[in-house]
């Protein structure tokens, strides 16, 4: 394997001690918070006590050189200090660290900076995100970090505006909309910078948007280029050249549901190769039979991009799953490393991805150098490694006539957007991965629905006509997998439902998080547990660690919006070090489990399979079990709005607990709709009710 090199010797040797003040002391930038530049960047393993970007270095391997904490002395950890956040929605940032100050994201993306010493807050910046946007979007109002350049921190909202703050005030310098309001799209990436420019994607697949990336001049919000992912009507002319031959492999009209393909997370810059590395998500609507009139590998979806920097003109891709249908987004966090393949030193582009796969590719060209499944996959019998393609499974091929397809994985994935990390002393790469899988079924009509989800599926129904079983399997796990041998070198034990992102030391450590409650350290070598603390609340977000006055910390936010019953979330920042002596205030009783008490189900069984339509669409992303049962993202099978027409027509359609998230559809649904949502719900509580459920979605 490629060893550490001498950039880790020195950064080693150097101490964590060393800041960017004494590097940068001479310099003009030096008393300027935040004073990030490309050189800071690209020598950022010269300066190991600082996390300057949300991967720490441009190759986002997310290692830290510091050692002072390490496998015998990381049972002496404790808390340094915390700090409470003012929402309790879900935390899946990473801080950065500049020159002793803390820059960090959270829900409903609000900025807040800390002495990175102390835990004073300095400043706080809160963009507004306006509270209907919580239904446009998947997954909670998510935002997984910031970046810095030049004395400025640039933040990418919810509602899709990218902001540049003052680092020192948090005061707005200036601000563009990036992203059509008219469209269903949102974003919860974290911004990179590269060149100068301010790279963000987007997020909408679920929902019928057309993907791109952009690119902003970090000094006025000026787009500089735009790269789009599909193809938009031909008859508008493609934006690039490269568009028009993405368009041979599509069919149909299939711009009319927009195409999907968003950047919602993964982009990496290669200053080596003025290269900028993304990756897209699914098609919309997720049954290629209506994105236009299906068939063909419908490019750019699922597909890991490269660009030039400078122009954002396309120079390769690798799409993992061509013609995909199945929620494979590549999008999952993406890193460049040096490995020795082969008897040669190469540098690649390593993804372990949603569709079960880690993928290893040439930096340069985008050839597939391996791929090798880390859980069971049966929607591909493998991959090819002659084209690079996979092989086709047929089973795995829904379609519209009624019969299911088994899929593993589900449209969960394998491993999502939490971050990994690459340790250059073990040669291994750790990330979380979950076994999963889903029986799909292709609906038989599909109208496209603005801002609803548009999947092209059928889904169950109380009377069980369709049946497909809905996602299930094993907890999640931490993986140390070998990327030049391809093969899992250890596995933890079961880690709860869902993962959490990773960070590696020099100290020899792996840290992650758990989402029943634990943030703990692992030997990077055999995957030993060292060192855990109950954090009181879910934990999927990815940790940093940084130095200041010659003392290492671990920072790690913490808060998951889909905690289970029994347990609150208590959404804070904690901050480690050695001997740490601080201590969380006692956990808040975790709510009252909830009760099954619907009224009688009297609707007709039109009345409720319309209610079942209407649901899956606009509803099913945040309350369909077993994703709800939670907090923030209620089992509505067990609320008490039920037993009141009005209630339930003041919350879904007045908006009543929209300063909660819930925003108003009263702008995609009518009043004779909502209450068919209504008694479909009942129906669903009326049927769990007797057949025994628990609270949580558990059977007796």
């Amino acid at each position: 394997m490629w060893a550490a090199g001498a950039w880790l010797s020195q950064a080693l040797s150097a101490g964590p001690a060393r800041t960017a003040g004494a590097t940068l002391a001479a310099g003009t930038l030096a008393a300027m918070p935040a004073s990030v530049t490309a050189s800071r960047l690209t020598r950022a393993n010269s300066e190991p006590g600082e996390w300057m970007s949300v991967g720490r270095t441009y190759d986002e391997q997310r290692f830290s050189p510091l050692a002072a904490i390490d496998t015998r002395n990381v049972s002496r950890l404790g808390l340094a200090w915390f700090a409470d956040f003012d929402t309790n929605r879900s935390q899946e940032g990473t801080p950065l660290e500049i020159d002793g100050v803390l820059y960090l994201t959270t829900a409903w993306s609000k900025v807040r900076a800390y002495d990175a010493r102390s835990g004073r807050l300095l400043w706080a910046y809160d963009p507004k995100v306006p509270g209907e946007f919580a239904g446009r979007g998947c997954c909670d109002v998510v935002s997984r970090g910031l970046a810095a350049w030049r004395g400025k921190i640039y933040l990418a909202t919810y509602d899709g505006r990218l902001i540049a703050l003052d680092a020192k005030t948090g005061q707005v310098i200036w601000s563009v909309l990036t992203v059509d309001h008219d469209k269903p799209y949102t974003v919860t990436g974290a911004p990179r910078v590269a060149k100068g420019r301010i790279l963000i994607g987007n997020a909408g697949g679920e929902f019928g948007i057309r993907g791109y990336l952009s690119a902003y001049d970090a000094r006025s919000g000026k787009l500089d280029w735009r790269f789009y992912t599909v193809p938009g009507n031909p008859a508008n002319g493609f934006e690039q050249p490269i568009l028009a031959k993405a368009a041979q492999t599509w069919h149909g009209n299939w711009w009319r549901a927009g195409g999907g393909g968003g950047v919602w997370d993964a982009i990496v810059y290669d200053p080596t190769l003025n290269l900028v590395y993304f990756g897209t998500g699914n098609g919309s609507p997720w049954n290629r039979a209506f994105r236009g009139s299906g068939g063909g590998d419908n490019l750019f979806v699922a597909s890991i991009i490269a660009v030039n920097a400078d122009t954002g003109a396309y120079v390769w891709h690798y799409q993992v799953a061509p013609g995909e249908e199945w929620d494979y987004d590549a999008t999952p966090p993406l890193m460049l490393a040096r490995l020795r393949i082969g008897g040669a030193a190469r540098r690649v582009v390593m993804q372990a991805s949603k569709d079960g796969f880690f993928y290893v590719l040439d930096a340069r060209t985008g050839a597939l150098i391996s791929a090798k499944n880390f859980v069971p996959v049966s929607w591909t019998r493998g991959i090819d490694p002659e084209t690079g393609r996979p092989i086709p499974n047929p089973a795995s091929r829904y379609d519209i006539t009624g019969k299911p397809a088994f899929v593993e994985p589900s449209g969960q994935g394998a491993h999502a957007w939490h971050p990994m990390s690459f340790d250059p002393l073990t040669g291994l790469v750790y990330f979380s991965a979950i076994d999963t899988r889903f029986s799909m079924m292709g609906a038989k009509t599909f109208t496209y629905v603005p801002m609803g989800a548009n999947t092209g599926l059928a889904f169950p129904t109380p009377t069980g006509r369709r049946a497909p079983a809905r996602p299930a399997g094993s907890p999640s796990r931490l993986l140390a997998w070998d990327p030049v041998r391809q093969r899992e070198v250890w596995r933890s034990q079961p880690l709860g439902r869902i993962g959490a992102g990773t960070l590696s030391t020099a100290g020899g450590l792996v840290f992650q998080g758990t989402t029943d409650g634990r943030f703990v350290a692992y030997r990077a070598t055999d995957g030993k547990p060292l060192w855990s603390m109950d954090a009181e609340t879910g934990v999927v977000a990815g940790p940093m660690s940084f130095a200041v006055d010659g003392v290492q910390y671990i920072a790690e936010e913490v808060g998951y919006g889909l905690v289970s019953y029994g347990m609150s979330n208590a959404s804070r920042l904690l901050v480690f070090k050695l001997g740490g002596t601080a201590s969380l205030p006692p956990a808040p009783p975790p709510p009252p489990p909830p009760v099954l008490d619907p009224p009688p189900s009297t609707a007709s069984a039109a009345t409720i399979e319309a209610g079942h339509e209407q649901f899956e669409v606009h509803c099913a992303m945040c309350h369909d079990p077993p994703a709800a049962n939670r907090e923030i993202f209620p089992d509505l099978r067990y609320s008490p709005a039920l037993g009141s027409a009005e209630a339930f027509d003041a919350i879904v359609l007045g908006g009543a607990l929209q300063p909660n998230g819930m925003a108003s559809f009263k702008s995609r649904l009518t009043e004779p709709e909502v209450q068919a949502v209504r008694a479909y719900m009942i129906a669903q509580a009326n049927e769990a009710k007797a057949a025994g459920l628990q609270p949580g979605g558990r059977a007796p």
